[in-house]
């Protein structure tokens, strides 16, 4: 599966999945995380969302914008039925792949606390924490920042064996 670019038309479907994907993380948090709420015309308009098919069928999508000096991963996330198959570990390669046709030397995102498995993936994949924040537009959440650091070579990602699916950021 190879991901592409996300047309207009897509819209209907990203956010569903969206929906369904971070449905747990609505339960856990008691509101919807910002992904969810995300108005995503504007980010397809400016190529920023990509998405990963299986067959006729959405099974992930990522948004990837690029910044002056690094690629922001905004949101990452697997259907329900395809998490655990290894397409998140799949999204972050190409995001890394990206970034450094970018010729960007970092990826940086941000989750919640709560989310404490994509932490643990993040982590398994070489981001590092690099501070925690009040989330401004969620009194009480606090936001983890991750950044990794994109070599010109070796895919790092090779290390993570385990497939985790269902990853997104906050």
């Amino acid at each position: 599966m190879t991901p592409r670019r996300a047309l207009d038309s897509d819209l209907p479907a990203i956010v569903s999945l969206t929906q369904s994907a971070y449905a747990p993380y609505t339960a856990l948090l008691g509101a919807p995380p910002i992904p969810v709420t995300e108005d995503y015309a504007p980010r397809i308009a400016r190529g920023e969302v990509w998405l990963l098919e299986h067959g006729a069928r959405l099974a992930g999508s990522i948004t990837l914008e690029r910044r002056e000096d690094h690629a922001m991963i905004f949101s990452l996330a697997v259907a329900p039925e395809f998490q655990g198959k290894g397409l998140g570990v799949a999204m972050l390669n190409f995001a890394e792949q990206h970034t450094r046709l970018w010729g960007l030397p970092e990826i940086r995102l941000y989750t919640n606390a709560k989310m404490e498995r994509n932490i643990a993936l993040y982590l398994a994949y070489g981001f590092h924490q690099t501070g925690r924040r009040p989330n401004p537009y969620r009194p009480g959440w606090i936001l983890v920042d991750m950044a990794k650091t994109v070599s010109d070579t070796a895919d790092p990602a090779s290390d993570v064996t385990k497939p985790v699916g269902g990853i997104m950021s906050a």
